[in-house]
Formats: C-alpha cells, structure tokens, sequence
C-alpha cells in the first residue's frame, strides 16, 4: 500500500514539472482557440481574450483613407433657367393681370410710353383730388460701367431746361480780385462780386447763393470754403471757373443742376403737373440727353431704367429709347 502511494505522488510531481515548463511556452504549442494546458488540470475553465477582427478594420480603415484622397472635391453648379419658353415670367404669376384689382408684385412692372405714362399722372391727379401744380420727379438708373474695370465717375451737371418751372433766377456770386471783371460780373446780374473779404461770411452764413462761380487767379485764395460749399465749391470740370464771366453767368443763372447720386442714380425734379403735356417731354429729354453724354454712345444705351411720378402717385416705368443717341452699329443697321 505504501509503494502505490509512493508511485502515485511522483506521478503528481512529474505532471505538475511538465506543466510548468509548457506553460511558458503555450504560444507555440497551444491551439488558436487560446486555451492552455493548464485548464484541463484545473477546476474553472481559463479564459483569454482574443481580438478576432482587428485585422479586418485596420484595413476597412485604410481603404476609406485611400478612396477620400482619390476623391476629387464636387463643385456645385448654377442651375441656368431659362424662360423664353415658359408660359409664365419666372418668379410671378402671369405677364399682365386679367382682373381690375390685383396684386402688384405678382405681375412685372409694365414699361408705358413716356406720353402715356404723363397722361396717367395727369388722371391720378384728378381722380385723387390732389395738388394740380405738385412737382414731377424723373429717376435715372446709368450705367457707369467703362472698358475694363473703369468707370464713369459720378458728376454734376448744369442744363438749361427748355420749359423752366422755377420763376425766380438762381442767385450766383462771382469771385474775382480785377476790378474790370467785377464791373462786367454786375452789367450781367451777378448776385455778388467780391474776393476773399467774402469768405468769412460765408462761413457764418451771411451770404448764401445757388452757385458760386470764380476766376482762375482766385481759385487758390478760396480753398477755406472747400467744406462750407462742398458740390458748390468752383470747379473747371463743372464749368464755374473760367475767364468768360458773361457765359458763365449765363449758364448758372437759369441753369438746371442735377447730380448722380449712390453711383448711379439721378433723381431730380423735372416739370410740375399742370404744366403741359409736351414742354413735361421737352424737359425729360434734355435731362436725358445731357446725362448721356457723360458716356460714349459706343459703350451701349447709357439708361438702364427710367420711372417718372408725382409726389403723390406711384412710380411708372417708362420707355426712354426715344431721346437716347444713336450708336453708329444701330444707325447702320437702320440705312
């Protein structure tokens, strides 16, 4: 009985010295399932944790990296509408209202006749018991653009309207040293004559007048009413310095200024109401005519839109093409 005992123990030492020396080398020997050979001597089962698809996303990964660098980036389009062929303007209801009442912005503005479009002011006028002499307003959207970047830069301009509604002349006040010049100034109606001794009192408004007007010499004595007079202050480009003092004089006491205003636009008053149907025209196409030729009629129609209205009606839009210069392209097509 002794000797069983005895086998039976060194049979429990050399199975426990085997698996000593297998378990640190299980990596080679073990199976992938990741068990050791221990657990079969052990009570609880031995579990080890097994990563099963790390391979599989460190390449899903890298093929995702590929395929956004192969990517190239989309570039969004425009979408180009065109609607000539359309049953309807883009953006509203139909071209022209088939009902006596109805909304304004679901329809384009219509474009009248510049004579029509005077004739309605005038039954505005009427139906709304209005001002018969109230003032008419003529707004000018230019076209300033040039060859290239350039443009024509925004001006003022003096006309001579051919039906004045204005009763009164304008008050000038002439500058000028030589005593010949000034006696010439008062024969024509020079408001004012005088020299430097006039500045100060323009700056604390003791004189005021619509246009001021200098000699050459002068100019440089006046530069402390360059502030005070702004638009007013004498200038060659607008034709109120110069040596003529009788031409001057002529054009700014029954001149006409207009000036474009927000780069583009001219918004000025051109006749009254109960003026006549056709001195209204003749003053809208001197206004016209004279703005255009800031440009070169080469560069294309120099009005792009035209509205003319009362203080008391609404704008109409009207077709100025009319009192626009010819361009040498349209009078040859016309031969």
């Amino acid at each position: 009985m002794l000797s069983v005992t005895l086998q039976l123990l060194n049979m429990a030492a050399c199975t426990r010295t085997i698996a000593k020396v297998l378990s640190r080398c299980h990596m080679h020997t073990l199976p992938p399932c990741g068990q050791s050979l221990t657990s079969f001597l052990q009570r609880t089962p031995q579990h080890l944790p097994v990563r099963t698809f790390a391979a599989a996303k460190s390449a899903t990964k890298e093929t995702e990296r590929k395929k956004q660098k192969d990517e190239k980036p989309k570039v969004q389009t425009e979408r180009i509408i065109d609607n000539t062929n359309r049953h309807k303007p883009y953006g509203f209801t139909a071209w022209a209202p088939i009902d006596d009442v109805y909304m304004v912005r679901y329809y384009p503005r219509p474009v009248y006749d510049v004579g029509v479009a005077i004739d309605m002011l005038k039954k505005f006028q009427q139906l709304e018991f209005t001002e018969p002499d109230q003032p008419v307003y003529l707004n000018l959207k230019l076209d300033m653009k040039l060859e290239k970047k350039k443009k024509v830069d925004p001006f003022v301009s003096t006309v001579h309207l051919p039906h004045p509604f204005k009763t009164e002349p304008n008050r000038v006040v002439v500058f000028t040293e030589d005593p010949d010049q000034a006696k010439v100034a008062e024969e024509n109606g020079a408001t004012l004559v005088g020299g430097p001794e006039l500045i100060q009192k323009i700056l604390d408004d003791e004189i005021q007048a619509d246009f001021y007007v200098a000699v050459p010499d002068i100019v440089s004595k006046l530069v402390p009413l360059k502030n005070k007079l702004r638009k007013k202050f004498p200038k060659s480009k607008r034709g109120s310095v110069g040596v003529n003092i009788p031409k001057m004089l002529e054009l700014f006491k029954k001149g006409y200024e207009y000036v474009v205003e927000r780069d583009c636009y001219v918004v000025t008053q051109i006749a009254t109401l109960d003026m006549p149907k056709e001195q209204i025209l003749g003053n809208i196409e001197t206004i016209v005519k004279d703005a255009c030729t800031h440009r070169p009629a080469s560069f294309g129609p120099f009005v792009e839109r035209a509205i003319i209205n009362s203080v008391t009606s609404e704008a109409l839009h009207f077709n100025c093409q009319q009192f626009l210069p010819v361009t040498e392209e349209e009078g040859a097509d016309a031969d």
